[in-house]
């Protein structure tokens, strides 16, 4: 049977479905102790109150089918989950572009996150849990808030683990679009300049290139020029923070719109033209599926807002 919801004032024991298999204990704890706080999880581990097959289990423990996990009583606190505003479910439902009974591809909307934290309540994967009830719903790969377009949300585990293989190997092929300050002449271009990750004192974290970071790999090509910006289509070979937002800009060809890494008096003229975000948009993502070697192809358009842009820049 599947896991049942723990949270009570006994002891609960209950066991894992092939669903749920193959996720790390600590992980299948924090889920199904929502509200709890992290630290008192990884107490109740360290403790060997969570017990499998009778057992003690370290944090790192992969939870196999028909495991029987021991779940204490732990007090939840009252205020429980953050709502998922109407709002939010309604503008998931809508951008909804595939789904069958493993996956589901959504067109993500820009200024959403992935998931709530960092002072957001709820994001992609809640309002969409919320939504569709779903015994099971993962991110198989995430974008940034303020990036659109596709992205993959498994809904069985066995899903999650042949996409997280296949992006291992390099086999999901994701392709964005992005408009970027001046008139492109690199042509077809790799970039690989190595990435380093700093975490700023408030939680944010800054990308640099740097010598010794990890290595990336961008194929940046030309789709239209209009002089002063061009739009570009990127081939994300590795998949590194903010790396298409810092190849760009260390390319001399920041992207519109992006506060961090690119041109405040670029970003100006954009926003003139009535560009209200940034301009880094997944159109497309592929991959052939392991269990029955079909070809799986996803896209979505660039939104107005982006389109209108391009238009008044023709």
């Amino acid at each position: 049977m599947a896991a049942r919801d723990a949270v009570g004032s006994a002891v609960r024991h209950v066991e894992i479905s092939d669903a749920e298999a193959g996720q790390r204990i600590d992980n299948y704890l924090l889920r199904l102790l929502k509200g709890v706080p992290k630290s008192r999880v990884y107490r109740i581990l360290r403790k060997g109150e969570v017990r499998v097959n009778k057992g003690r289990v370290g944090p790192s423990y992969r939870l196999a089918d028909g495991d029987i996990v021991r779940v204490p009583p732990v007090k939840v606190p009252e205020r429980g989950d953050q709502p998922v505003a109407q709002g939010l479910m309604q503008r998931l439902g809508s951008a909804v572009i595939h789904e069958d009974k493993r996956l589901l591809v959504l067109d993500k909307p820009a200024g959403v996150a992935v998931h709530g934290g960092s002072g957001i309540s709820a994001g992609v994967i809640e309002g969409l849990r919320a939504l569709r009830g779903a015994p099971y719903m993962e991110l198989v790969h995430r974008l940034d808030r303020e990036t659109s377009g596709c992205l993959l949300i498994a809904l069985k585990r066995s899903e999650l683990r042949s996409l997280h293989e296949l992006i291992r190997e390099g086999q999901v092929e994701k392709r964005y679009l992005a408009l970027v300050r001046g008139d492109w002449q690199l042509g077809q271009y790799d970039c690989t300049a190595p990435l380093h990750t700093h975490t700023r004192h408030n939680g944010e974290r800054h990308v640099t290139v740097q010598p010794g970071g990890k290595s990336s790999l961008s194929r940046f090509s030309l789709v239209e020029s209009f002089g002063e910006a061009s739009l570009v289509e990127i081939e994300l070979v590795t998949g590194r923070t903010h790396q298409i937002r810092v190849h760009a800009a260390h390319l001399g060809h920041p992207l519109a719109g992006d506060p961090r890494y690119g041109d405040q008096a670029f970003n100006a003229r954009m926003a003139a033209l009535g560009l209200d975000r940034l301009f880094l948009h997944a159109h497309s993502v592929a991959f052939t599926r392991p269990a029955d070697g079909s070809e799986q192809h996803f896209s979505a358009p660039l939104d107005d807002r982006l389109r209108a842009t391009l238009d008044r820049l023709a």
